[in-house]
């Protein structure tokens, strides 16, 4: 079976910065990761490199920031009043928050804190990098009509994104 749109992949992946080939993810020792082709459940790289594939394929795949985590922007990083964070017992450079933005939840690294304000970074980790993925695709199959009206695996080795 081929990796189409509405099939079903389970692939065993290593994930590295292309830049120093530091490993930064892998599934090897654990389950393999199981994403709904076509849905954007995975990075758009990959899944671009992924289409067409079949079980027992292996590739290794380099994927630039623009089809991966989005370029590194400046305009992400922000200033906030050290109040905002006055429930947390303490807050110091590398926590990551979370806060509630127009497109839902999203994940800020401190990178500063001062007496009166904290300075956060809404980039992902990975935003500016290239990634080099080695894939081996262990299993595909048709997806269920649930699946494709949720756009995302159910059940057993789904990562489930809300």
């Amino acid at each position: 079976m081929t990796i189409t749109e509405h099939k079903v992949v389970s692939i065993h992946y290593k994930v590295a910065d292309a830049a120093n080939a530091e490993v930064i993810d892998s599934s090897e020792d654990g389950d393999p990761m199981t994403y709904l082709h076509g849905a954007q459940n995975i990075i758009p790289g990959l899944e671009q490199a992924l289409e067409g594939k079949v079980v027992g394929d292996e590739l290794e795949v380099t994927v630039e920031p623009q089809d991966a985590y989005g370029e590194y922007s400046e305009d992400r990083i922000q200033q906030v009043p050290i109040a905002a964070f006055a429930e947390m017992e303490k807050i110091e450079p590398g926590m990551v928050v979370t806060a509630q933005s127009g497109e839902g939840q999203i994940n800020l690294i401190v990178t500063e804190v001062d007496e009166t304000t904290v300075t956060v970074d809404a980039n992902h980790p990975l935003a500016g990098k290239s990634l080099t993925f080695d894939v081996k695709v262990q299993a595909v199959r048709d997806a269920s009509e649930e699946e494709i009206a949720h756009g995302h695996v159910h059940g057993a080795g789904g990562h489930h994104h809300d």
